[in-house]
């Protein structure tokens, strides 16, 4: 028969492994970050940025270490600081196979854009805020 102070130690031993366990699965199934395609990539960073979607930009993005949800709180911050609107994204040099996305808008009355360098891995495409690479 365990004793009180061995039946506390091994539930709290199994309550740690389970933790464990779960942490580990849901880590696992954690999608990769980017878009499956180059046509979800394009509309997903125009809804992104339009609705000011932090959670939808930070999983669209190809960004050094765990620093992308900070990056994108802090982006679309601004979109709304500066009134953004009317928001486009057009993947070039083709659609199938973008090297960068030029993203349009207007912001307090001027048209602006810039590009982003678009890519790829396993399947997934993403976005960089670098210049991109001719």
């Amino acid at each position: 028969m365990l004793s009180r102070r061995n039946a506390t130690v091994a539930v709290a031993v199994t309550v740690g492994v389970v933790w464990v366990v779960a942490i580990t699965l849901l880590i696992a199934h954690q999608p990769d970050p980017g878009a499956p395609s180059p046509a979800a990539l394009r509309d997903g960073l125009r809804t992104a940025l339009a609705d000011r979607d932090a959670d939808a930009l930070a999983d669209l993005l190809n960004y050094p270490g765990s620093g992308a949800s900070d990056f994108a709180d802090d982006y679309v911050a601004v979109l709304g600081d500066e009134d953004v609107r009317a928001v486009s994204v057009q993947l070039l040099p083709d659609e199938h196979a973008p090297t960068k996305a030029i993203i349009g808008g207007v912001t307090h009355g001027s048209r602006f854009t810039y590009s982003l360098a678009v890519t790829s891995e396993d399947g997934r495409w993403t976005v960089a805020f670098t210049p991109p690479i001719p």
